[in-house]
């Protein structure tokens, strides 16, 4: 614990290239262009194949093929196929990490939104466009978000690994904290990327909250979680 006291309070840790300051803005960097790709494609798609109603068979076959390639093994290849060390085979391993999570949660999430209530929003005369945006979107974004949490949440504490690479991530603490026998820095690294994942967590649940405040309101009087077709629709 002295250690990990004197990696935090000492203002060689905070200063330079190499400091808490520098690492940790090239680790929120990486993971928030990452995480940002992976939404621009794993969304829309999702989002595509959920309202064709045949997201969840797509949908568990990019979950095991995300599972089933590590993201160390992911960097090798990019660094053997001449993508060079650093910063790019991070961002292909986080970005390869992230698509597979909010993929799932949007197409699962849409391909089983209540059919009644969409026929309804037909009913109504709403266009596809605006069925989509005032109907199966608000239904649809708690499980949606749910996703992006889970893949913040594996991103962050995976781009750790760029430091194998080259890459100035939070995992150079680590490592180095492990070849100098520092346990202070290594403790420290461990400390910083756990305390990020959290704070980023918070965010997401507390954007989830905002973006659906009929699931508080359900929470508190007991009842459904979703607003009323006929609330929605109107």
């Amino acid at each position: 614990m002295n250690g990990l006291w004197v990696f935090f309070t000492s203002s060689e840790s905070w200063r330079g290239d190499n400091g808490i300051w520098a690492r940790l803005l090239a680790h929120v960097w990486v993971c928030v262009l990452a995480l940002a790709a992976a939404g621009v494609l794993a969304i829309p798609g999702g989002l595509a194949l959920g309202r064709r109603r045949r997201g969840q068979v797509v949908a568990s076959a990019v979950a095991n093929i995300g599972r089933a390639i590590p993201s160390l093994a992911v960097l090798a290849f990019v660094v053997a196929a001449g993508g060079g060390i650093g910063f790019l085979p991070t961002f292909v391993a986080m970005f390869a990490l992230a698509v597979p999570p909010m993929f799932v949660s949007t197409a699962t999430a849409i391909a089983e939104l209540d059919r009644d209530v969409i026929d309804a929003g037909r009913g109504l005369g709403m266009t596809p466009l605006g069925l989509l945006r005032r109907v199966e979107l608000p239904l649809a974004s708690p499980l949606i978000l749910s996703g992006v949490r889970i893949a913040t949440g594996q991103v962050i504490a995976t781009a750790t690994l760029g430091a194998f690479v080259g890459y100035n991530t939070l995992g150079r603490f680590i490592t180095l904290g492990r070849a100098n026998r520092d346990d202070g820095m290594l403790y420290g690294g461990v400390v910083l990327v756990v305390g990020l994942a959290l704070i980023a967590d918070v965010g997401i649940r507390a954007v989830a909250r905002a973006a659906t405040p009929w699931e508080a309101r359900g929470r508190t009087a007991k009842g459904p979680s979703a607003p009323a077709a006929g609330a929605e629709l109107q």
